[in-house]
């Protein structure tokens, strides 16, 4: 097994025949998260870490997992610091950066990097990113079925969109299951809500984010970070696919793609999710400042069920929203 701790080159380590699994999902889909933070805490993490790096040490320890790729460069800060722990305790971890730069020279060198160490040439890498386009145009039809044609939740959208970053760790079995929704989807009836949302940010930590919000009357129709895992450009070549991948690159570019979405699937308002913890929370100034929409910020730190006081903040944000609209 290859654990990941966000997205990389999915088709280099699959091309070497290599079982990927994304420590992230695999930390919040855990049936006991917070046990896997107290490890993390018991051996030394500080309190004031970030809940998603000390799930990630937890679940490296949990499954015995020995081989970890780290995205030292366009993630968290904290992975270097991490790596260096696995490192001391025997882990091998191969680090991958998104250059600053955003150069397709700088970026073409660390995927050439990433594929000598796997050891798989150009054919096997074109051959594997083919396999898995046909995935994601799949996960993409799910997309427009959220925004489009209003058939599929914002928590069914976040949950195919999230899983492309490792295919669930089984190729195979996750284009079937893909296959078995959008049969099913494909025979609902519209959905009907009062109002569109966006979700920009990182992942949530909470896992009862999305019901929340559509018992309240809205409906996620733009995961923003879950969207671009899928990769939802047509790409021939692997570098060109992964410097149009916005995540790594900084909230400017991040905004030419968000204020895009925003227009085409006409959205009442946003969420923007940040860790606690988290650098990113910075960024929340310069987002509110370019988007023209309500923002709702919304902070997490651990896993657990939303909070009264987060759900009474959510409920005052829609209903502004739904008087701004003149919905009674």
């Amino acid at each position: 097994m290859v654990g990941i701790t966000t997205t990389i080159p999915l088709e280099i380590p699959l091309a070497a025949g290599e079982k990927v699994l994304d420590l992230n999902n695999l930390f919040v889909t855990h049936e006991n998260p917070q046990e896997l933070i107290e490890e993390a805490e018991m051996a030394g993490f500080p309190r004031n870490t970030c809940g998603w790096i000390k799930g990630i040490y937890g679940v490296i320890q949990k499954f015995d997992i020995r081989t970890v790729i780290s995205v030292t460069e366009g993630d968290c800060s904290n992975t270097r610091a991490l790596m260096e722990v696995l490192f001391s305790q025997g882990v091998k971890t191969i680090p991958f950066a998104y250059p600053f730069e955003h150069s397709k020279k700088a970026l073409a060198g660390q995927i050439k990097d990433l594929a000598e160490h796997f050891r798989v040439d150009a054919a096997q890498i074109r051959a594997t990113k083919n396999r898995l386009d046909l995935i994601r145009r799949k996960i993409h039809a799910i997309d427009r079925m959220t925004w489009e044609d209003n058939r599929v939740t914002g928590g069914e959208n976040h949950y195919f969109q999230v899983c492309s970053s490792d295919m669930n760790g089984d190729v195979d079995t996750f284009d079937q299951e893909i296959d078995a929704f959008l049969e099913d989807a494909g025979r609902r009836q519209t959905l009907q809500e009062d109002l569109r949302l966006a979700y920009v940010g990182v992942p949530p930590i909470f896992p009862d984010l999305y019901p929340a919000l559509e018992k309240l009357g809205g409906r996620v129709v733009f995961n923003e970070t879950q969207r671009q895992f899928t990769m939802p450009f047509a790409t021939l070549d692997i570098v060109d696919q992964y410097l149009h991948y916005t995540y790594p690159y900084g909230i400017f570019f991040r905004l030419e793609d968000i204020k895009k979405e925003l227009e085409k699937r006409r959205i009442d308002g946003v969420i923007h999710y940040v860790q606690s913890f988290c650098f990113r929370q910075i960024e929340d100034i310069v987002l509110r400042k370019n988007l023209s929409l309500p923002v709702l910020t919304l902070e997490g730190d651990q896993p657990a069920a939303l909070d009264a006081r987060t759900r009474i903040r959510i409920e005052s944000f829609l209903e502004m929203l739904r008087s701004g609209k003149g919905v009674a």
